[in-house]
């Protein structure tokens, strides 16, 4: 099987082209999740032999997050849809600042590099520009669990002898730091107790993960999480659940369409929230026989008041779909920001398409227009960017997306997708590297 990867540093051509005005119809079938995968890639590290994530997605910071493993002395391959992780040789400890760069949740890896070697270093991490995204909590959690930190800026340097458990209560929840403390309790002597834990379906989804290789680990999905360290875990093995972000961007694109659409293999129980909003603003939506049928036709009614939480609140991450969904429907929504102060950004380049928007603080006030109008436009940030191809199908006229590639690091096929749901739409950012790549793996498919 073609392994498909996009090389660090590719120079890339990078616009999305959309007509729009067309409602969405049809089936789709949603990708493993991005924020599922990632930390499963990175408890991978503490076992040293092979792992496999199955239905992993083919996505940037999947092939950033391998690029890295690799650079540790990791060995993967992909075969067909599942990603092979060899990390029997994985023993290298320094992690370059430009490979984390490129993306926040590289900084996980660090609990992993000390459970298993007992030092890591790493360049700062980066990803979207959002807000402030502090990592004081993930070096808080190791220097609980024994380590020596130091934070230089723009490198962080770790070390321990062993890793020993510990009382651990974060002062906030955060999904990363939750992470962290769990990559570094699980090899860790005696036993740890997590407390104020974010309770996000990922985090179950890691502990699941690593209680599969063998770690002892209760409490998931809740505030407090127990883990009793073990001295070794054997190879991982699971498939990536569905990804409940892209399953709700695409709910997003049937009510902004006012279309129909059928997700084949929804991510049970955990949009509720979502579908909640998605309910009082017009759309409807049934589950049956394993199926998400949703009804985007009587969208309508603003949302006099929104405000993201953390899980099982409203996520982050759905805010910015929505916010194209809201810039549709006559009237005025408000939403309130509260997990990232800087997640607005999309609300001027939705204002060039004839929204009107104002945002000041962590509120928004969307006055919607009853018909978008495309033009050119840009994505700063992933979900920002998505939220913008949604914008573009339902406006009239031609839209052309700059900075897709913020897009790329976490929408596999997104641009196929919507054109199989009767979208026009063409991503003309593909490397032509890349376009062989997926070419050799459509005819090996």
């Amino acid at each position: 099987m073609i392994n498909v990867k996009v090389p660090l540093g590719v120079n890339v051509l990078d616009e999305i082209r959309v007509t729009g005005g067309k409602p969405l119809r049809g089936r789709v079938s949603v990708q493993g999740s991005k924020n599922a995968a990632l930390p499963m890639m990175a408890a991978s590290l503490l076992h040293r032999g092979v792992s496999v994530l199955r239905g992993c997605p083919k996505i940037a910071d999947v092939y950033c997050m391998e690029e890295i493993l690799e650079g540790l002395g990791a060995v993967t391959w992909w075969e067909g849809r599942d990603l092979y992780l060899d990390c029997a040789k994985a023993d290298r400890t320094v992690i370059s600042e430009e490979n984390t760069g490129k993306m926040r949740s590289s900084v996980i890896l660090l609990g992993a590099m000390l459970g298993r070697n007992g030092k890591g270093f790493m360049g700062y991490p980066g990803g979207c520009v959002i807000g402030k995204r502090p990592i004081d909590l993930h070096i808080y959690a190791l220097k609980k669990l024994g380590a020596s930190v130091t934070d230089r800026g723009n490198f962080i340097s770790a070390s321990c002898g062993k890793l020993t458990g510990a009382e651990i209560s974060f002062a906030k929840s955060s999904v990363g730091a939750t992470e962290q403390g769990i990559l570094g309790a699980v090899l860790a002597e005696g036993e740890t107790v997590l407390s104020h834990c974010a309770c996000e379906p990922e985090i179950v989804w890691l502990c699941r993960y690593l209680r599969g290789m063998g770690a002892k680990i209760t409490g998931d999905g809740s505030r407090n999480i127990r883990i009793t360290g073990v001295g070794e875990l054997t190879g991982g093995d699971m498939k990536v659940p569905a990804d409940r972000i892209a399953a709700g961007t695409y709910l997003c694109a049937a009510a902004a369409t006012r279309g129909k659409i059928i997700i084949e293999n929804p991510p049970e129980g955990e949009l509720d929230a979502f579908l909640e909003v998605y309910r009082k603003i017009g759309g409807q939506y049934e589950g049956k026989s394993g199926k998400l049928i949703a009804d985007g036709s009587g969208v309508r009614f603003p949302v006099p008041f929104l405000e993201t939480e953390e899980y099982p609140g409203f996520p982050t991450d759905l805010q910015s779909p929505l916010m194209a969904v809201l810039a549709t429907i006559p009237g005025e929504s408000h939403i309130r920001e509260n997990i990232f102060e800087d997640r607005f950004k999309l609300a001027g380049e939705l204002n060039k398409m004839g929204a009107f928007i104002t945002a000041s603080g962590r509120d928004a006030w969307i006055r919607g227009a009853s018909s978008l109008s495309g033009c050119q436009v840009a994505a700063e940030e992933l979900r920002g960017g998505a939220a913008l191809i949604l914008a573009a199908l339902a406006a009239r006229g031609n839209t052309s997306i700059k900075g897709a590639s913020f897009i790329r690091r976490g929408y596999e096929h997104i641009c196929e997708d919507f054109a199989a749901l009767g979208g026009i739409i063409e991503d003309t950012g593909t490397t032509s590297y890349e376009n062989i790549q997926i070419q050799e793996k459509n005819k090996a498919d």
